[in-house]
């Protein structure tokens, strides 16, 4: 069997419900029809398998470690589906013969020296094979590969010579990951991973996702952190080591390796002790990666996925490197209280007597809604229940918010405007089953890498049609099969006239629509400007591919639309959000799974901020504070009377200040400064409070403007919960203590509360998790021992903990249970390029950073790949204005200015421009306005004109030859393509027969 055919088998949409039985060594198995014989096999006992890791990866067929016989014939067992009345025998001599010859070959290219190795943590296959076999020595000696190891990496390092060429690394680069940059050079002299077709690491396309080292079943590619730090012996010096290495080699021609291994064993199980595995969750993007982190004492080693129901073996360079900041010597350890313009360190008794005197007080002088409240949207559900419940319980005031407010507010505005829920419709698997994707104003690739891997395997192997809507091109776009450049501001207007085309060309679900959607004349009226003519003209989109768009969306069999700040960053957000719903109502495609809405939530608790009730309106779980009846249930739960107005959002809160209605800010884990809009206006609000609290694990802009900063805690130093973009909700576990005198968020809220009157007697974050659950029908059947371990709930969660990873399987959110069509207007953005600031400014992420840099910007290894900002321009605008890459510009908006280098690319075209969003030489907001959009006032950072001024200095290209995007060439394949290797004249498969050579004597 082919690897094309093996891959195209692992379609997600296969029915595999059917069960067949066969004989597995004479004993009888149901199994689902045509499922791979390993997997089946597996359930029953266990053989060996060195290349086969899990299903998502498939058959790769390399090691031949797993053959059995199958009627009669020696079979890899992961190349092989099952089939009714198949007769399967693992345990024959001939098998157990051939498993052992394959092996034998296996230690030819890899050095078994386990009781000195960083990788002996009882999950390395091959001494785990090893040892089941019994292997006590080799037919086939170790013959090392004639070259060096690769340290090129800032992360990771390979092997060559401990390299068994099993081709896993290979298959997660280019069928997982899809990065497609790994292949083995099978045709070689002495075949090798290569990166790029090449022989080194640096310089490559490779983006450090770490998927290659996750799945490794050896020591070849393994974590620099991990070199010398897991072993107890393998941190002496390297001529040492070798040495130790020499005399467990010399021993095993007499003794055996049975003996090295118990040795081996031994230490392995000594590491115990000092090695502990914690599981945790991302707290970068959105997705919720969940996996175990390996630490010893504070060092961390290294980051293990496996189990995640968001992510299962896959990362990016943060998820998988991205931790050092945690022990970052720029960490608060300390309370710090402002003396003038100056600093200076304050124990937690004096810190927490201030804070409380002063809120007290401005409290009483102007009244409670003199004082705000900003929820971090990177801290725990816990954490922010307890602020946003300190607010109005304690303070008594709805003037409470979180950083949603600056990217993903209207999203969930168009969906309560037309479905009634603001989360995804379904999970990152129906993204992945969708027959068709849409991405608008997404850079997937780079802002949440793990989804978007999911979107290029369905697109790779499986058939799915992908389309992007996006100015720039990015790593989707070059993938799509359709893209256009939609002028930016005017998504509303094509979506729009898609959901016209298809009823003026009788491709609209009518029946749906009439037995499941209000609002149908109206809506339709509302259409009739929105023709195909009329979005061309004003999107400057040709004619023939909206035609072209408009046909593969009414052909899909199913269609997810996937959105983020490119649409949610616009005066027009709301309506635009609502506008893509409307779409999907429109083509039926809600009800059922692999079809839906996906606002893709940008940071790792965005989703859970919201959830909580860090908001001005709303309670935990949306329900309203002007609700009596709701509001009533929280009094009596909290023993407080409770306000009933709506407060302040974080936009309105800096507006007040200046109007003198705000006196003080209560501020978590959010750098205002540096994602707010227009930077310059919020310093001015900070300047003018009576009073400021910061509560970060960093010293950032924001910081600056405090009166007292209270040092938080990261996620791997508390217990709690994060609920990604999915709604899944997912538990994080402590790892690590608080490092110094700093504190986990809520414990340091309940002691703020505490001292202004409350009686808050909280001892773990499971039961403020009980008390939310309690109050919040979405998370009514949430608790600590439903979400132990990898266990995952995705809200609506029912009382008896019956949650729903699809929504609207049996209705919508509203009481008629039928959405909502929801007519919107177009309206022009309201800052456009002119003659005077002729760009166009775009903003976002970059893969390796997050957001302004705060953590990314302290690790080491990211810092040596991308060390500083720039400012992307095109080539038709690089050559008009005689600008190289390295030439330092001034950006000038009519809200500020700043100096950056330039980076010439083809990612970005004519007039428009692109700044990553780092804020090491000034953050971008010093360039955007306050305009924002209506409905939740939502800063439109994508509205900002700009020109540059091309400065006499000349600097070095911004790009590092380390970095993928310098010279990166991805060399695709559609895996391991093994049947290169079985060319090889040197190949022979396990346990067939072999002619016997007889010589003649002349």
């Amino acid at each position: 069997m082919t690897l094309s055919t093996t891959a195209a088998g692992m379609n997600p949409l296969s029915d595999r419900s059917k069960m067949v039985s066969i004989s597995i060594d004479g004993h009888t198995a149901s199994v689902s029809d045509g499922e791979l014989l390993v997997e089946a096999i597996l359930r029953e006992k266990e053989i060996p398998h060195i290349c086969y890791h899990s299903p998502l990866m498939g058959p790769i067929q390399t090691c031949d470690t797993c053959l059995v016989e199958v009627d009669g014939k020696i079979t890899r067992a992961c190349g092989i589906k099952v089939s009714s009345g198949m007769e399967v025998v693992t345990d024959s001599k001939r098998a157990r013969d051939a498993r052992a010859e394959a092996f034998d070959v296996i230690l030819g290219n890899h050095m078994l020296y386990c009781t000195v190795c960083d990788n002996n943590n009882e999950n390395c296959r091959v001494h785990n094979t090893a040892l089941a076999l019994n292997v006590q020595h080799q037919s086939h000696p170790f013959k090392p590969k004639p070259y060096e190891v690769d340290m090129s990496n800032p992360f990771y390092r390979y092997d060559p010579s401990q390299c068994i060429l099993c081709g896993q690394c290979v298959q997660a680069c280019q069928t997982v990951e899809v990065n497609e940059t790994l292949s083995i050079g099978w045709e070689l002299e002495h075949p090798r991973v290569l990166w790029d077709g090449g022989m080194q690491i640096a310089g490559s396309s490779c983006v450090s996702c770490g998927h290659c080292v996750t799945v490794c079943p050896c020591n070849a590619l393994m974590e620099k952190s991990m070199l010398g730090e897991a072993g107890y012996l393998s941190g002496m010096p390297k001529d040492a080591l070798n040495k130790m290495i020499e005399v467990v080699k010399a021993v095993e021609p007499e003794m055996g390796y049975g003996m090295i291994m118990q040795v081996s064993q031994t230490e392995a199980k000594m590491r115990e002790e000092r090695i502990e595995r914690t599981k945790t969750v991302c707290t970068y993007c959105g997705v919720g990666c969940s996996y175990d982190v390996w630490t010893k004492e504070r060092k961390i080693l290294k980051i293990v996925p496996l189990h995640g129901d968001a992510n299962q073996i896959s990362t990016c360079v943060k998820g998988k490197f991205g931790w050092d900041y945690v022990n970052h010597p720029d960490r608060l350890q300390k309370p710090l209280i402002r003396e003038g313009s100056n600093f200076r360190e304050a124990d937690w008794k004096e810190a927490l007597n201030l804070v409380t005197t002063k809120l007290s007080s401005i409290k009483q002088q102007y009244g409670p809604d003199s004082i705000g409240v900003i929820v971090s949207s990177k801290t725990t559900n816990e954490d922010g229940y307890l602020m946003q419940k300190f607010a109005r319980a304690v303070i008594g005031t709805n003037n409470v918010d979180n950083c949603s407010r600056y990217c993903q507010s209207p999203a969930t505005m168009g969906l309560f405007r037309t479905v009634g829920y603001g989360g995804d419709s379904g999970s990152i698997k129906d993204i992945g089953s969708s027959a068709l994707v849409v991405i608008v104003g997404a850079n997937t690739a780079e802002s949440h890498p793990v989804l978007a891997t999911r979107v290029k395997r369905a697109h790779k192997l499986h058939g799915q049609r992908l389309i992007v809507a996006d100015p720039r091109t990015n790593e989707m776009a070059e993938r799509a099969d359709i893209h256009f450049r939609p002028r930016p501001g005017t998504d509303l207007v094509w979506i729009s006239a898609m959901s016209r085309y298809m009823f003026d060309n009788g491709h609209a679900k009518i029946d749906f629509i009439e037995e499941w959607v209000n609002g149908l004349d109206e809506f339709r009226k509302s259409l009739e400007p929105f023709t195909i003519d009329y979005a061309s003209r004003i999107c400057e989109v040709p004619l023939e591919t909206l035609q072209r768009v408009a046909q593969e969306i009414a052909t899909a069999e199913s269609m997810c639309i996937l959105w983020a700040m490119g649409i949610t960053q616009h005066t027009t957000a709301s309506d635009e959000s609502t506008a893509v719903s409307n779409l999907l109502l429109v083509t039926g495609n809600y009800m059922r799974p692999g079809c839906g809405a996906y606002p893709l939530r940008g940071h790792n608790n965005v989703q859970g901020a919201s959830d909580i009730g860090a908001m001005p309106d709303n309670y935990p779980g949306y329900q309203h504070v002007n609700d009596p009846g709701i509001r009533e249930r929280f009094e009596k739960s909290w023993g407080v009377k409770l306000p009933s107005l709506r407060g302040l959002d974080n936009h309105q809160m800096v507006d007040a200040v200046y109007d003198g209605k705000l006196r003080a800010i209560y501020l978590a884990g959010e750098d205002m400064i540096s994602a707010d809009s227009n930077a310059n206006v919020v310093a001015g609000a900070f300047e003018k409070l009576d009073f400021f609290v910061v509560q970060d694990i960093f010293f950032t802009e924001t910081c600056r403007y405090a009166d007292v900063v209270l040092p938080g805690a990261p996620a791997l130093e508390k217990d709690g919960t994060f609920t990604n973009t999915e709604r899944r909700i997912q538990r994080l576990y402590k790892a690590l203590p608080e490092l110094g005198d700093s504190r986990a968020d809520w414990k340091i809220t309940q002691d703020i509360a505490n001292r202004m009157g409350a009686n808050w007697r909280y001892e773990h974050p499971s039961e403020v998790m009980d008390e939310l659950a309690s109050l919040t029908p979405l998370y009514a059947g949430v608790n600590y021992e439903r979400l132990e371990g990898y266990k995952t709930l995705q809200w609506p969660v029912a009382a008896d903990g019956t949650d729903q990873p699809i929504l609207y399987l049996n209705g919508f959110a509203f009481p008629d249970k039928k959405a909502r069509l929801y007519p919107v207007t177009f309206n022009e953005p309201t800052e456009r390029p002119d003659k005077d600031f002729d760009l166009f400014l775009n903003n976002g992420r970059l893969l390796e950073h997050f957001h302004e840099g705060n953590m990314t910007y302290r690790i080491q290894g990211i810092r040596e790949e991308t060390p500083e900002r720039f400012l992307e321009i095109s080539e038709e605008l690089a050559k008009e204005r005689s600008i190289e890459s390295g030439h330092w510009v001034r950006v000038t908006s009519r809200h500020g200015s700043l100096v950056i280098k330039t980076l010439v690319t083809h990612r970005v075209h004519g007039k428009q421009v692109y700044l990553p969003l780092l804020s090491r030489e000034g953050p971008i907001n010093v360039l955007t306005g306050s305009h924002a959009d209506p409905a939740t006032n939502t800063p439109a950072y994508k509205e900002t004109a700009v020109n540059i001024k091309v400065l006499p200095e000349r600097g070095t290209n911004p790009l590092k030859r380390l970095n993928f995007r310098y010279s990166g060439k991805p060399t695709p394949q559609t895996g391991v393509e093994i049947e290169r290797k079985w060319k090889r004249k040197d190949y022979r498969m396990p346990g067939a027969e072999q002619l016997v050579q007889i010589q003649t004597q002349k």
